[in-house]
């Protein structure tokens, strides 16, 4: 059974909008559909801007299951195999988010934010009386909102706050999206060197059937030595067979092949192994964790979660010098990087390249990334950190990405410079001071006091 999934085709700037203008007419679920199933739609295209899709019964929901949940599992050894075939109503949230549809949609923002928790990893459900009738983006609800109290400037004012205290569920919720839009990336980045490496197996069989071969031979001309009742002949022709395998064996070189063969296996493993170790960091919830970490090696792991987009687009030039360890959230850093690396590609026409420079600037570390895309005028360049401003169509940008960015870099003290010129590029510089973790931790608390 597959869902008609399909993300929101339009913004919505009125300021009076009925909730059924928001409703997305996703197709639900049943409880016994399998979990391969349900990962499959997720990777297809009418779904790719949901977080999570509907399960009902007999008309009334029953539960969500999310994006992020069906990653946890298939991210597991051998989750596909174990989990693959289980009905998804072993693994759904059966508390989701309801709201009924003759709400307005300012009742409905309170109810979501009243609700929200940490990660953002569920949408919410449209119901009436108690009955399903589609879902609702939280992104989608929150960017009506923004266009309604641009209007009313006390009601802006009461918003501001509302976003600063939810500063920790937007910065999640993006996070989310991203993994969520990269996810069909990350598989095939996982499935090219498991490609290879099954296929060495597969070689590494065939020569073990071949070195049978040898040893079956060596030991039938054991026997034939051993027994002396074996005539001369026999003698003869298990030598000469013996013989032939061995010599096989040598021409084609089994065992140095052999060795090459579980070399690039364990290579293609250790890929493996390296990307999930980053997108277990990247996606990590321990936001206020503060630890010394070498950006050159936070800039290695958003490349290498990026790397499906951006090797499409650009070749990538590294020039990153030795530099200090500094005082962050890892985490959030990466969540900045692959940003404004994943940002670069989209603005490249073609085939482009991408510079990225690291080094010490006034007991600061700098990172520039530098790109040859099609830039941007000054209209556009004064306006790339406001919340919810974004240029691309809709559907495919939140307008949050680079606003968050702003925000983390600035709570661990440091800042976000941006030179750009129309049809020649854009560098983004990041300057991160070498404070103390104390310093950080006081400075991030006043800023959210």
């Amino acid at each position: 059974m597959e869902s008609g999934c399909r993300a929101p085709s339009e913004a919505f700037p009125m300021s009076h909008l009925p909730l059924a203008r928001l409703t997305i007419p996703v197709h639900p679920l049943t409880p016994s559909i399998p979990v391969s199933t349900v990962a499959d739609l997720f990777l297809s295209d009418r779904c790719r801007d949901l977080l999570c899709l509907p399960i009902v019964r007999d008309g009334h929901l029953v539960g969500t299951i999310s994006r992020y949940t069906i990653m946890r599992i298939f991210l597991q050894h051998f989750g596909r195999e174990l989990y693959g075939q289980k009905p998804v109503e072993r693994f759904m949230n059966k508390s989701p988010i309801q709201i009924e549809q003759s709400m307005d949609v300012e009742e409905a923002s309170l109810l979501v934010r009243s609700t929200l928790t940490l990660p953002i990893t569920e949408d919410f459900a449209i119901t009436e009386k108690g009955r399903y009738v589609g879902m609702g983006v939280v992104l989608s609800l929150l960017e009506v909102m923004e266009h309604k109290i641009a209007h009313r400037s006390e009601a802006l004012a009461r918003a501001n706050h509302q976003l600063k205290s939810s500063q920790a569920q937007l910065v999640q919720s993006e996070k989310m999206a991203s993994l969520g839009q990269m996810v069909a990336g990350v598989a095939h980045e996982i499935n090219t060197p498991l490609g290879y490496v099954r296929n060495n197996l597969e070689l590494a069989l065939d020569f073990m059937e071949r070195t049978r071969g040898v040893i079956d031979s060596t030991d039938h001309l054991i026997e034939t030595l051993l027994n002396p009742a074996s005539p001369e002949s026999q003698t003869h022709l298990a030598l000469e067979s013996a013989a032939t395998e061995i010599s096989s064996h040598q021409q084609d070189a089994v065992l140095d092949d052999m060795r090459t063969l579980f070399d690039d296996s364990l290579h293609g493993l250790q890929q493996i192994t390296d990307l999930v170790a980053d997108l277990r960091n990247f996606s990590r919830v321990d936001k206020s964790r503060m630890e010394s970490a070498n950006l050159n090696d936070c800039i290695e792991s958003a490349l290498n979660i990026g790397r499906n987009v951006i090797k499409h687009k650009a070749d990538v030039e590294k020039y990153l010098a030795d530099i200090p360890f500094v005082e962050c959230s890892a985490s959030q850093i990466n969540q900045v990087l692959l940003n404004i690396l994943t940002n670069a590609a989209q603005a490249i026409k073609g085939h482009g390249l991408i510079s990225i420079y690291s080094g010490v600037e006034d007991d600061q570390v700098l990172i520039r990334i530098c790109d040859n895309g099609c830039g941007m005028p000054e209209t556009v360049k004064n306006r790339i950190f406001d919340p919810f401003f974004t240029t691309k169509p809709v559907g495919e940008g939140t307008g949050l990405g680079l606003a968050i960015s702003f925000q983390i870099i600035e709570q661990h003290g440091g800042r976000i410079e941006v030179l750009s010129r129309e049809n020649e590029g854009t560098e983004f510089r990041i300057y991160m001071p070498l404070r103390k973790a104390e310093e950080l931790d006081t400075s991030q608390r006043q800023a959210t006091a």
